[in-house]
Order: structure tokens, then C-alpha cells, then sequence
């Protein structure tokens, strides 16, 4: 639950990530327009998984989930949320799900869980970066730049969104030029919410979605707000190691070791403040630059 004094917008995130139960395991979700041409992919992420915890009867969390992206959702229309309860064995449960939008599968996942026990444990380091308190929020794009742009670019760059992000090393995604496939960026939801552990993995899986595959332009100066680029998640993998708040400022570390046919690849691996690796993704996407045939052809990138 959320305080009464927090923003709208944060509410609103939880809001949508609290589905409506029809039946057992059947659940519905509303969509929200973010400024995206189609549903956010975050949001179906946030919102499958939330349908899957609701379907646990035994202590467990989950631990990861692998997710393809099928059809793109309507902004305008509900989403149903279909459970398919496949293992509760001694320590895992499996979950698959399945997210319909007028009579189709849009997106399907499989999500693990698990019980908590004790084992060997070791970590990779976190980059050493700047505190996030030493790093300027991103200034606000110009007027007279953002008369030029498509509507929903407009609403999405001037949106105010319950998560902000300060990245350690800034690229003018109006105007990108051409850099290494990696990038590091601070985030943390804009207001304090309730301590449901449930709630914080729902929300991260939620802002997972988020600087991703976009890592994957890099090399090649594009980006998503180019109207000759067409970008769409494929799939994408998330593992959860250790608690953590999304309350809280987490390092996103991700680097992109591919991209070839029309796609990319993207990896993260996400700290909290005290340097803890507390989860790890994966996305495959969609990168198609559409046009004439020079500005078809992605530049190699540079080792």
C-alpha cells in the first residue's frame, strides 16, 4: 500500500500492478498510455508476475522468469491473465502465463519460485560509479525541440514517471552519436512504498524493461526516438539473488555483447547502494532501421 501522500504516478504504477481477480487463476489487468505506441513491455512483465504470486500457496519467491513477447498490446484494452499452476514440488514452483488480448496470446512467461535456503554464495563487484546524489537529473528537452517531434514522443519525454533515472554517462538520444554498448544508470521509484517484498519484484521487473535493448544502439548512433527506427522487445529473462527495495536507488549496469539480422542483445545486472548484485536480465529485441538503403544498413561496431 501506498502513503496518501504519494505521487500519483506511484500510485497509479501500484495500481496497475494490483490485477482483478476473476477466478483461481485467471486475472485482469488494466493498460496505462505511457507515450509507448503499444503497452510498455515493462507493465505486462510486472503485471504477469504479480498474477503468478497471487497463485502461491506456500511461502516461496520467485527467483526468475523468462518472458517472450508475441503480439503488441493495446493500450485500450484490458489484459487477462491466465495461470497455469505447472509444479509445486518440495522446494520450486513453476507458473506459466499467458496474457490475452482480444482472443489472442499477446506475451507468455514461466516464472520459478522458490523457498528459502541457505547455500555457498559470491557475487560479482559493482562499477565504480558516481553516487547517484552526484549526478544531475536529465535536463528537460527544449520547446522549440519538442515542437518537432512526434505527439507521443512529446508525451513521453515530458512525462513525469514514477521512477527516476540518472545516468552516469548521458547520451542525447535526440541526436545519439555512435558509442561503446554499455551504459550505467541509477533508478529508484519516485516515493516510499509499502515493504511487500512481492510489490518491490513486481516494480523492478517493471523498470527491467526500461534502458535495455536500448544499450544495443550504441554503436550504431540510432536511437528509438528516430521515426526510422523501429525497436520491439523479443523476450526477456530476469533473475532475482537477494532482497532489495525498488524504493531505493539501484545501480542498473548493462552492456550489449551483440546485434546481427535485426536484433540486439542486452544484459544487466543490477546493485543496490551497498554494492549487493540483487538481479540479473537478459533481453533479446528488435532493432530495424526502415528507409532508404543506406539508412538500412546498421554500422558495424568498432572494437
Amino acid at each position: 500500500m501506498t502513503s496518501h501522500a504519494a505521487e500519483p504516478v506511484v500510485s497509479e504504477l501500484v495500481e496497475l500492478l494490483s490485477l482483478e481477480r476473476l477466478e483461481d487463476n485467471l486475472f485482469r489487468g488494466q493498460s496505462r498510455d505511457i507515450g509507448t505506441k503499444y503497452v510498455f513491455g515493462g507493465q505486462v512483465l510486472g503485471q504477469a508476475l504479480s498474477a503468478a504470486q497471487a497463485t502461491m500457496d506456500a511461502p516461496r519467491s520467485a527467483h526468475s522468469l523468462h518472458a517472450y513477447f508475441l503480439r503488441a498490446g493495446d493500450i485500450a484494452a484490458p489484459i487477462v491473465y491466465q495461470i497455469d499452476r505447472t509444479r509445486d514440488g518440495g522446494s520450486f514452483s513453476v507458473r506459466r502465463i499467458s496474457a490475452i488480448q482480444h482472443g489472442q496470446v499477446i506475451f507468455f512467461m514461466a516464472a520459478s519460485f522458490q523457498q528459502e535456503e541457505g547455500g555457498g554464495e559470491h557475487q560479482l563487484s559493482m562499477p565504480e560509479v558516481p553516487k547517484p546524489e552526484d549526478i544531475d537529473p536529465a535536463p528537460a528537452v527544449p520547446e522549440h525541440v519538442m515542437a518537432t517531434l512526434p505527439i507521443k514522443i512529446q508525451r513521453w519525454l515530458s512525462r513525469k514517471g514514477p521512477f527516476e533515472f540518472r545516468h552516469v554517462y548521458p547520451r542525447d538520444e535526440l541526436n545519439p552519436p555512435k558509442r561503446p554498448p554499455y551504459q550505467q544508470v541509477w533508478f529508484r521509484l519516485s516515493e516510499r512504498v509499502g515493504d511487500a517484498p512481492e510489490l518491490h519484484r513486481a516494480l523492478l521487473a517493471y523498470a527491467s524493461d526500461f534502458h535495455l535493448l536500448g544499450t544495443a544502439t550504441f554503436p550504431h548512433g540510432i536511437s528509438y526516438y528516430q521515426p526510422n527506427v523501429q525497436m520491439a522487445s523479443l523476450d526477456h529473462a530476469l533473475w532475482f539473488h537477494r532482497p532489495f527495495r525498488a524504493d531505493d536507488w539501484l545501480l542498473y549496469s548493462i552492456d550489449s555483447p551483440s546485434a546481427q539480422d535485426a536484433r540486439g542483445l542486452a544484459r544487466g545486472q543490477i546493485f543496490d547502494r551497498q554494492g549487493r548484485l540483487v538481479a540479473s536480465t537478459a533481453q533479446e529485441g528488435l532493432i530495424r532501421v526502415v528507409g532508404n538503403a543506406e539508412a538500412a544498413k546498421l554500422v558495424p561496431a568498432k572494437a
